[in-house]
């Protein structure tokens, strides 16, 4: 969804993955280069980034760093840090005990780490996360909140999923606060991961270097813009900013391709574009219909998961990627084209 708004935010608009979005670099490394057998290279980009979600996220996750965490996580989570505390002084009840623990963290469900190959036969990163518990939390908490200051104000809506802050006022002033510390959050925790995949690389790998600039963009986030000359809120929700040469990452499934792209500046989408090719069914009903057998002959060449914790991410789930980039021919231009050859899913 893409809403712009003046003089309000809708929180329940932006969700609870705040921040949520795509991180891709071109790597060295080439396609001949890889082994035959990519299971040692998954294995250990599993061990090095953790993923999933147990102990119902307590103590003994294992989607959250159990010794301690990386560097370079403890360095950007100092730079975060004052931030939080500013927005948990004023709402306690927005406070997440592992915003340094889940600084560098995959998640489940559709987030994913990839190496995939262009169509030069180079090798990519390609990740996809967001803010993890702390975002998650900011957003539920500040979604419930507007909803109260619905009701305290008496505004009856369609629908209470529309509840708003109005610009000015103290929770509008408290929730772009929270919500901008979120998105970059989730800049940091996607960088994280991404150095940690870089140097599992490394180590097969010794002379890789990162050969195009990083791309690195939100796909559920809101941002002040312009547009039709006015100034508004614009929240993308699932979406991704497609600004006249600005540089996206629109990702398939497990077994399909993606792209990075460039946008056109589009004024008639807001300069926007999909963020991907979007679930044709629910997870539950993924489950239902598919076997271990379809599965397994829909990820033929990538080294990924191939168990019935997975199903519901089976490429099946999803539309025809191919169909969504023609559908928005006129929003972006593809630069690239990836194919996955790793996936490791949380």
């Amino acid at each position: 969804s893409v809403i712009p708004t003046k003089g309000a935010i809708i929180p329940a608009a932006v969700g609870v993955d705040i921040g949520c979005g795509m991180m891709a670099v071109r790597t060295s490394i080439r396609a001949e280069h890889l082994p035959d057998n990519l299971f040692g290279i998954r294995s250990d980009i599993e061990a090095a980034v953790p993923h999933g979600r147990t102990d119902n996220g307590g103590r003994n996750d294992k989607g959250a760093w159990q010794v301690d965490p990386p560097t370079v996580a403890a360095e950007k989570w100092a730079g975060l840090k004052a931030g939080y505390d500013d927005v948990v002084a004023r709402h306690p009840k927005a406070g997440h005990p592992r915003g340094l623990g889940h600084l560098g963290t995959l998640g489940t469900g559709n987030h994913f780490i990839e190496l995939c190959l262009d169509e030069a036969g180079d090798v990519w990163v390609m990740l996809h996360s967001g803010s993890r518990g702390v975002g998650n939390r900011f957003g539920t908490y500040f979604i419930e909140r507007a909803k109260y200051e619905m009701r305290r104000w008496y505004i009856n809506l369609p629908d209470e999923d529309l509840a708003y802050f109005a610009e000015g006022s103290e929770g509008f002033i408290d929730y772009v606060r929270a919500v901008s510390w979120a998105q970059k959050y989730a800049l940091a925790n996607r960088e994280v991961m991404m150095d940690q995949v870089l140097a599992v690389l490394k180590r097969t790998f010794p002379d890789l270097v990162t050969t195009q600039h990083a791309v690195n963009c939100h796909h559920n986030y809101v941002s002040r813009e312009k547009h039709f000359g006015k100034d508004v809120y614009l929240t993308r929700k699932g979406a991704v900013s497609a600004k006249d040469g600005e540089l996206g990452i629109i990702p398939g499934s497990m077994g399909a391709r993606s792209f990075i792209v460039r946008g056109r500046g589009n004024p008639d989408s807001f300069c926007t574009c999909s963020h991907g090719a979007g679930r044709a069914m629910s997870r539950n009903e993924a489950k239902r219909r598919f076997t271990m057998a379809d599965h397994i002959a829909a990820t033929a060449g990538v080294e990924c998961r191939k168990d019935e914790g997975v199903i519901d991410e089976t490429p099946m789930a999803y539309k025809d990627i191919d169909a969504v980039m023609a559908a928005q021919s006129d929003l972006v231009d593809i630069v690239h084209t990836l194919r996955q050859v790793v996936c490791v899913k949380g």
